[in-house]
């Protein structure tokens, strides 16, 4: 039996925690639910430190990712927490230029 690979990783550190997706593609909706389990999973352990997601491998996603990092910016906030999107590819980056995500998220 093959052991499924999370679709993240995580690293956690004394004042942030460091999340790198995995997937170039995430596309399907049992994606991004399983992307969601393992975020909150992650928020839980971060307590009120920042939270980096780092884009790094990802070049493509759907408009129900964006709703999803919505959701999590604004579950990070409630903990007291901060959100920090990097390393996103030009075309991801145009994309929060065009949902105007760019005035709700810190992208560096």
């Amino acid at each position: 039996m093959d052991q499924k690979q999370s679709p993240i990783k995580a690293e956690y550190g004394i004042d942030m925690t460091f999340v790198t997706f995995e997937d170039e593609q995430i596309l399907e909706e049992a994606q991004i639910r399983e992307l969601h389990k393992s975020l909150e999973s992650v928020i839980e352990k971060n307590q009120e430190n920042q939270l980096v997601l780092n884009f790094a491998n990802v070049r493509f996603m759907t408009s129900a990712m964006l709703g999803l990092l919505v959701r999590i910016h604004k579950r990070v906030g409630e903990r007291g927490g901060k959100l920090e999107l990097r390393n996103l590819d030009k075309n991801l980056h145009k994309l929060f230029e065009i949902t105007q995500l760019t005035k709700i998220f810190n992208i560096s």
